[in-house]
């Protein structure tokens, strides 16, 4: 009698523990890294300004906003200012942290140059990315611009290229 309750006392534990073993479910691992995508949405502009006789700076800032320092008048007819708009395709719970490159030069189509500083990034840098592929996170970033007194930047377009890296983590 012994025995048949010993038997019955196995079983009963071994049905239990295949019941609390079925109970959990498997979870298998991360997705792999996969390279992250960057696009470009919309390039960084400044705006239409008038620059007087000693210069100043205009900001745009992540968010889009303007601010102008010295004696820059601006002009709002028709031109935009805007940050520039970067688009990343990673994975959801990747750091992604952003490295500006070094303060480049415009070249103006009618002469002279000017400075560029890049700014801050929004979403601040270092964040963690929330989306999934194939959607996207854009990231937006500002600068300031050196301008001169009229005579070192005449009126015209000024262009020029300047270098991010995206780090995935």
């Amino acid at each position: 009698m012994i025995n048949t309750q010993i038997r019955t006392i196995y079983k009963i534990s071994i049905q239990l523990l295949l019941m609390m073993l079925l109970a959990f479910t498997a979870r298998g691992q991360e997705d792999p890294p996969r390279p992250m995508k960057v696009s470009t949405y919309q390039h960084l502009s400044f705006g239409a300004f008038i620059n007087g006789s000693s210069g100043g700076t205009i900001t745009i800032d992540p968010g889009g906003s303007r601010n102008i320092t010295g004696d820059i008048i601006p002009i709002y007819h028709g031109y935009q200012y805007h940050p520039a708009i970067f688009e990343v395709e990673a994975n959801a719970g990747v750091v992604i942290s952003i490295l500006n490159g070094p303060d480049i030069t415009l070249t103006g189509s009618n002469g002279g140059s000017m400075q560029l500083h890049l700014g801050q990034s929004l979403p601040v840098s270092p964040f963690i990315n929330s989306t999934h592929p194939p959607f996207k996170t854009q990231i937006m970033v500002g600068g300031t611009l050196m301008v001169g007194n009229f005579l070192a930047n005449p009126p015209g377009d000024y262009t020029g290229q300047f270098f991010i890296t995206f780090i995935q983590e």
